[in-house]
């Protein structure tokens, strides 16, 4: 089955999904092409056009929304602070009353951007701020599946995808960042195999998905690069070469929920890239981006930047 760019398929059409933590970066990402095949998809986050969450950024949930709905599928902003089980519960009953199944949860919450400390020990690091991180990163996403994954099993076919950074493979033989960054992504690998193995026997599968270096909002501001201007930041970072976009990993979800045999996938840890070589769908510029693969083989061990065969 071949996807590529995949805008004008609707095999979504008359499917559910919820993106949990879909105000920027892959969530919105992943929100709009899910979207662009006909999904009805409820996008939650705590930053609104009348109140800013700690990140104090201009990106909405009410965006997301309406870029969801512009991609040819129904988009729905709910607020909700993934940290209160309270308006959990009160989300997915929402997704409940007004559509009465749930097709596909994404767990995307994280909250970290400004938080974790590069390089800096357990005992250096804010403790504050690393406990904050966990919360953000961990917690919202035991909160969400507590409350979400009764309706998603409603229906035999359900997908759960847990979004981290790092594949199980790369983290198991990397630091990163720093203590609380890595067992903040560390532990989301972990329920999604923890997942697998609840949800598998009822019908429904959960995987684990990494996008490769994301040129979200964020990155770009860092770098002081648009989208479209995006190359100009390889004068400071060559490796920076093989980033993509967040309809990538977008893209990825969209083929997944659009597998009849996505079980073959349960538990397991995932990469846009991976997906990419197996489903046929590319990035936005028509290329195919390995990161995870190109980290290993190419930045790590200190070689120059050079994406040929990578992307």
């Amino acid at each position: 089955m071949t996807l590529e760019g995949a805008a004008d398929v609707k095999d979504l059409r008359g499917r559910v999904a919820l993106v949990a933590g879909a105000t920027r970066g892959a969530g919105r990402g992943i929100a709009v092409q899910l979207g662009a095949r006909g999904a009805t998809v409820y996008v939650s986050g705590r930053s609104t056009r009348g109140r800013r969450s700690e990140y104090d950024r201009p990106e909405t949930i009410e965006e997301t929304a309406e870029l969801v709905t512009a991609a040819g599928g129904r988009g729905i902003a709910v607020v909700a602070d993934h940290l209160v089980p309270a308006e959990v519960e009160a989300l997915v009953r929402r997704i409940d009353a007004e559509q009465g199944r749930l097709d596909v949860l994404v767990n995307d919450i994280w909250g970290g951007e400004l938080l974790f400390e590069w390089d800096s020990t357990v005992w250096e690091h804010d403790l504050d701020k690393g406990l904050r991180l966990l919360r953000l990163a961990v917690e919202t996403h035991a909160i969400t599946s507590h409350f979400a994954v009764p309706l998603l099993l409603r229906e035999p076919g359900g997908l759960v995808v847990e979004m981290t950074d790092g594949t199980a493979d790369y983290n198991a033989d990397h630091y990163r960042v720093s203590f609380f960054y890595d067992i903040a992504k560390s532990s989301v690998l972990r329920m999604a195999f923890a997942l697998g193995h609840e949800l598998g026997p009822r019908g429904a599968t959960a995987v684990a998905l990494t996008p490769g270096w994301l040129r979200s909002e964020m990155m770009l501001d860092a770098y002081g690069v648009t989208e479209e201007t995006w190359r100009e930041a390889l004068a400071k970072n060559p490796h920076f070469a093989i980033s993509e976009t967040p309809a990538y990993v977008g893209r990825a979800v969209a083929a997944l929920a659009a597998d009849r045999e996505v079980s073959r996938w349960n538990g397991q840890s995932l990469s846009s890239g991976r997906l990419a070589q197996v489903y046929g769908f590319t990035d936005l510029d028509g290329s195919r981006p390995d990161a995870w693969r190109y980290l290993v083989e190419v930045q790590d061990p200190g070689h120059a930047a050079n994406t040929t065969g990578y992307r």
